[in-house]
């Protein structure tokens, strides 16, 4: 079929009506009942072919798949398969102009397929309430056709209603066609991009297939060298148990081999206890050497202050510092190097409570030489007991007091008393060696 279609052709092929109520050579069914005159509008639905023409196009094309006609039509005519969905549209709305049994098929299918929507329709009880309804339904987006059929068919649709449902209509089918073409753009850029995931599909499964490759090998790798662990250890597992027959030989061999190894494991407990033993003789050792230096250090501090007192008359509680000397020292620092280390804290109390501050230094037997020259420089009065020095740390004391000018005295007691005397003579050098620079 090509061209336009003929109404009046279409209707030419449809069943003529018959007044004794046979069916037609066809096979359609008998002629149709007629309509009460009587029956009014107001009270029922109207049908499909009592819409005007012009809405039959929308209802059609808005409620029916293309496909969905081309079946129901074929039922009835044959058509070529190359008809357009344009000319199966067209067969369609020129069907619903009069009354025959397609058209009788496309309103049952509507009524039944719409019936939910014809019910809330049915509610309506005047125009303005139609009107409301469908106004409703077109702000929803939702269910359009229903509504158009609904709406439509009921009672009370005036012709004001109907061109504006048709108006309403007219304007959905563009933005719906103007949606397709966005669709369609849309799916262009899906298009595009579903193409460029393939592309990257296929390039990460040629990289999938790559990695499994090389897993493949690595895979191979290892397996060689789970391998050749496990001979390893097959063979050394054969060396242990060659071992261990050798060592069940040897046992067999020597019955008393548990005896020894009991007696090696008390040889060993014994030399630790002797190496603690000798450790805590060398502690009692050096435990002795400083109770006989604080020994010799009380005896001669016992003699020294005898004969300070038997100098000062009798007087045994003289301060071994003259008041000068005490006036002298406040403020000075005094380093005391070598001495006993029991004599520490009695030339520091010395000093201390006199106003003076003590420092000292060993002399080079525990503390670094590096060391002294810090104290030399920081100190204003030195005292340098020669017996319990270093030769090294004496010659170095002397130099450089030489060279600063700092008062250094040199004692070989380790009295109390012979320190305060020294400290006496150094205050008495330095206040005579700051007169001569004030005169000078």
């Amino acid at each position: 079929m090509s061209g336009v279609i003929n109404y009046g052709a279409w209707a030419a092929v449809l069943p003529k009506r018959n007044p004794g109520g046979a069916g037609d050579r066809c096979g359609l069914p008998g002629p149709r009942s007629a309509v009460p005159e009587a029956e009014s509008r107001a009270t029922r639905r109207r049908r499909l072919w009592e819409l005007p023409s012009k809405y039959h196009c929308p209802v059609i094309g808005v409620c029916f798949d293309v496909a969905e006609l081309r079946r129901m039509i074929n039922k009835y005519l044959k058509y070529p398969p190359e008809t357009t969905d344009y000319m199966w549209h067209t067969i369609a709305v020129g069907v619903c102009d009069t009354r025959c049994p397609l058209s009788e098929q496309f309103g049952r299918i509507l009524d039944r397929r719409y019936a939910q929507t014809i019910r809330k329709f049915a509610a309506c009880k005047s125009a303005d309430d139609l009107r409301a309804a469908w106004r409703e339904i077109c702000r929803l987006g939702m269910d359009i056709p229903a509504g158009l059929w609904a709406a439509s068919t009921h009672p009370l649709c005036s012709e004001e209603l109907e061109q504006e449902i048709h108006s309403d209509i007219h304007m959905i089918q563009h933005q719906v066609g103007a949606g397709v073409r966005i669709d369609l753009k849309a799916m262009k850029a899906l298009r595009d991009e579903n193409e460029q995931l393939r592309i990257e599909q296929e390039a990460m499964r040629k990289r999938h297939e790559l990695q499994r490759a090389e897993s493949l090998l690595a895979l191979q790798e290892l397996t060689r060298r789970v391998a050749a662990l496990q001979a390893e250890l097959s063979a050394r597992d054969a060396a242990a148990r060659r071992v261990q027959r050798e060592l069940d030989r040897l046992v067999a061999a020597l019955p008393d081999l548990r005896e020894r190894e009991l007696l090696l494991v008390r040889l060993q407990d014994a030399e630790s206890r002797l190496s603690a033993a000798r450790e805590r003789e060398q502690e009692l050792e050096r435990e002795v050497v400083r109770l006989r230096d604080l020994a010799a250090y009380a005896e001669e501090t016992i003699e020294a202050l005898n004969q300070d007192a038997l100098a000062g008359g009798g007087d045994g509680g003289v301060d071994p510092l003259l008041p000068s000397v005490r006036e002298s020292l406040l403020g000075k620092c005094v380093l005391c190097v070598g001495g006993r280390s029991g004599s520490i804290n009695s030339y520091r109390d010395l000093i201390e409570q006199h106003g003076g501050r003590f420092m000292h230094h060993d002399g080079g037997r525990e503390e670094s030489l590096h060391r002294i020259e810090g104290a030399l420089a920081a100190a204003d009065i030195v005292i340098c007991q020669v017996g319990c020095i270093s030769h090294n740390a004496y010659w170095r004391v002397k130099e450089m007091c030489k060279r600063t000018g700092k008062p250094c005295m040199f004692v070989k007691s380790n009295g109390v008393s012979s320190l305060g005397r020294l400290i006496g003579e150094a205050t008495r050098l330095a206040g005579d060696e700051c007169a001569d620079s004030q005169k000078s």
